[in-house]
């Protein structure tokens, strides 16, 4: 956007001559690629299972309504949520001969829409974006005399993040917060508002803003000025937005400012890999968008073209759940690779064995022809990275860690950058681009051959490779391409932070992952307590972890690799078993001998987990001990006959006053709920309820069952002497 305010008219565009042959842009997808590019106007939903080719079709979809006529390139904006994807979808928009449409972030889009009306709206230059809320937290902790260790910061902060994402204020935060059992760190729901407040003041006086106030600022200018409002819905006519399970409600409130009253937005998603629950992203927008969006039609896509038939098949097995029905909405996929290995679980007597053994595996994937950028290990937590990095260090095995230190902000590379820029200055067009570029990176450390081994050296050379490297892949689609040409393309890619692949293997966490893929991948740390996390209580945090795994298990290409440790500590105890979630789909597994360095031994049968303890109402899986205890979710309703119940809670306060005791003494609510809806007719049956011991059973047993009898419950009670209790 630049100019004034008449200027941004989209009438200002110059017509778009279409292409001679626009058909040709929908030959080479399949026929549910072909149903979505050749329909690129008005409202429409695609499910894109894993690895469906969702960029391929909605580029397509693009570049036909484009080369058709149908589309205006500037007037298309784009959505993702990484600068990746957007990295990606402009690539391939150029290659297919499209030039113009904007593909942005939700944050770019605002951000570049904050600088260019905040003059206009507001007056005078726009805030400044804070880079990290952590100073600004601790200032505000400060003052509120709050002593919050570093870690409290960083999870306060994250805090404030999901309370802006759900459009909350200091004074709606704890309300909210209780309802969605969110745990603030260090402090209660109360103080947690307190502190959001202050962090407001420190920014106001400041005058900075952060991240989501990006969104907020851009959402509140297009809804209060109407002269911006019409001049975004001039300048974006169509909107596509991928991802669409992980939008939450302040993306999705400005998605809808943006659109205005229109209806002409395509979005892409899969409710079975929503994996952002805990930001406050929901893949209900996704579900119910055909009854927010009149006449929309919905598209499934739904052949796998990243793995191999067995991966597919253990995913489409993990997706259906113990039920045997997708319960989240999503796509049965369907291969269409060639037939590789069958996925493999390997148990290891600890972590540091599991850790060596999975570098020992990748060493021999490498050696039998495996290059390492096509290799990934997976896991569930960032902390369990150091054991597989000082595994891969310790055989020379070069590996980059997903999530650390930005491609572009690398010493080696910036300096890479300032050497090109002046070669660019004396380029007179005489050398091939690919070969200049290595000639003048030779003056960075470049070699044609790469450092024996890993370390400092090898991961600076491999910097520079992925730049050379970049520069061949720039002359495929440009073959006249300059230095000054690739110099733009490499600014580009900084800006949106669209890093080239590094040679080395990925240590990255399953949610850092999402997007991307490999040849092969290892799942680490496949056990419970880290799939599904520990934390993880409700059916719904459980579904989450489940939808994690998927994702996990739809990266890899050709071979997969599962694997756990029966203990965290050499000579510790095997407490530790696989995840729940790969009970009935993986037969396979593979236990080391003592001593043997980390080794698997032959493979063995895995014991088949005791089943999990399942709703009797509606058959699902019990997420929390008070659940387990009941038998029933928590959002099932009750069974039990309420005059039974409140004879038991009767019966249970005459015992407690007795013996002096809280009542939760006697029997937890959740026991006493079990007892009600199960009726034990007997001493056998009540002692199969959780909470009932045998000393409980001594105790209680025959009181209890004659209140289930009808007895009076006073009576019952007194039948239970103060000796009796404190012998």
């Amino acid at each position: 956007m630049n100019g004034d305010w008449d200027n941004v008219s989209a009438a200002n565009y110059l017509p778009i001559m279409a292409h001679p042959d626009p058909d040709a842009i929908l030959a080479a997808l399949d026929p549910e690629q072909r149903e979505v590019a050749a329909a690129p106007l008005g409202p429409m939903r695609v499910i894109a299972g894993a690895g469906t080719g969702k960029t391929r079709a909605i580029t397509h979809r693009i570049a036909y309504g484009v080369r058709s006529g149908q589309l205006n390139a500037p007037q298309v904006l784009a959505l993702t949520f990484t600068a990746r994807a957007a990295g990606e979808m402009r690539t391939r928009l150029r290659d297919l001969g499209v030039a113009g449409v904007q593909a942005r972030t939700f944050h770019a889009a605002a951000l570049r829409q904050v600088h260019y009306f905040w003059p206009k709206v507001v007056g005078g230059g726009a805030p400044e974006v804070m880079a990290s809320k952590a100073a600004a937290v601790a200032e505000a902790s400060g003052r509120l005399r709050l002593r919050l260790t570093r870690d409290e910061l960083r999870d306060a902060a994250a805090e404030i993040e999901w309370a802006k994402v759900g459009m909350l204020t200091a004074e709606t935060y704890a309300r909210a917060a209780t309802r969605a059992r969110r745990t603030p760190p260090g402090m209660d729901v109360t103080a947690m508002a307190r502190l959001m407040s202050a962090y407001e003041e420190v920014k106001d006086e400041r005058g900075v803003i952060d991240f989501e106030d990006v969104l907020l600022v851009t959402l509140g200018m297009i809804r209060k000025d109407a002269r911006m409002a019409q001049a975004v819905h001039e300048q974006y006519r169509h909107f596509v937005v991928d991802e669409y399970q992980d939008v939450n409600a302040l993306q999705q409130a400005l998605l809808l400012a943006w659109l205005g009253d229109r209806h002409d937005l395509c979005v892409v998603g899969d409710p079975a890999q929503t994996i952002y629950s805990f930001t406050g992203a929901s893949a209900d927008h996704l579900r119910t968008f055909p009854s927010h969006h009149p006449g929309a039609v919905t598209h499934e896509l739904v052949r796998n073209y990243r793995s191999s038939p067995q991966i597919v098949a253990l995913a489409n097995g993990l997706a259906r759940g113990p039920s045997g029905s997708r319960r989240w909405g999503g796509v049965e996929l369907l291969a269409q690779r060639e037939a590789g290995p069958e996925p493999v679980l390997t148990a290891y007597d600890d972590d540091p064995a599991e850790a060596a053994g999975v570098a020992a595996l990748i060493a021999k994937a490498i050696a039998a022809g495996t290059s390492p950028r096509e290799i990934a290990i997976l896991f569930r937590t960032n902390g369990q990275s150091e054991a597989f990095e000082s595994a891969l260090s310790h055989k020379d095995i070069p590996y980059l860690v997903r999530g650390g230190e930005r491609f572009f902000q690398r010493r080696e590379v910036r300096e890479a950058i300032v050497l090109l820029r002046g070669g660019a200055r004396s380029d007179d067009g005489s050398t091939e681009l690919p070969e200049l570029v290595r000639t003048i990176l030779g003056g960075a450390g470049w070699a044609a051959l790469a450092p024996v081994g890993g370390g400092a050296a090898r991961e600076r050379w491999e910097s520079l490779e992925a730049i050379a490297v970049l520069a061949d892949q720039f002359v495929a689609g440009m073959p006249a391409a300059t230095l000054p040409d690739f110099l733009r393309e490499l600014d580009e890619r900084a800006a949106a932070q669209h890093a080239p692949a590094v040679e080395g293997v990925t240590l990255a966490s399953l949610h850092a992952a999402k997007g991307l893929e490999w040849d092969v991948v290892v799942l680490a740390g496949v056990s419970d307590g880290l799939l599904p996390i520990v934390m993880a209580e409700t059916n719904a945090e459980i579904d989450e972890e489940r939808r994690l795994l998927y994702v996990g298990m739809t990266r890899a290409r050709r071979a997969l690799h599962l694997t756990w440790a029966r203990s965290k500590v050499a000579g510790g105890r095997a407490s530790r078993r696989p995840s729940r979630f790969l009970g009935g789909l993986v037969e396979g597994a593979s236990a080391p001998s003592a001593g043997n360095g980390g080794k698997p031994s032959k493979p063995s049968k895995v014991k088949k987990d005791r089943l999990p303890a399942r709703c009797r109402t509606c058959g699902e899986v019990l997420a929390s001990a008070a659940e387990r205890t009941t038998g029933r979710c928590a959002t099932c309703p009750a069974t039990y006959d309420e005059a039974t119940f409140e004879a038991l809670k009767t019966w249970r306060s005459a015992v407690a006053k007795t013996a002096s005791w809280p009542a939760y003494v006697v029997f937890t609510d959740a026991t006493l709920t079990a007892i009600a809806e199960t009726k034990p007719a007997d001493a056998a049956a009540l002692t199969l309820i959780p909470g009932v011991g045998q000393r409980k059973l001594t105790l209680y047993g025959a009181s209890v069952l004659a209140v289930l009898g009808g007895a009076d419950p006073a009576q019952a009670a007194a039948q239970i002497t103060k000796s009796d209790l404190i012998r």
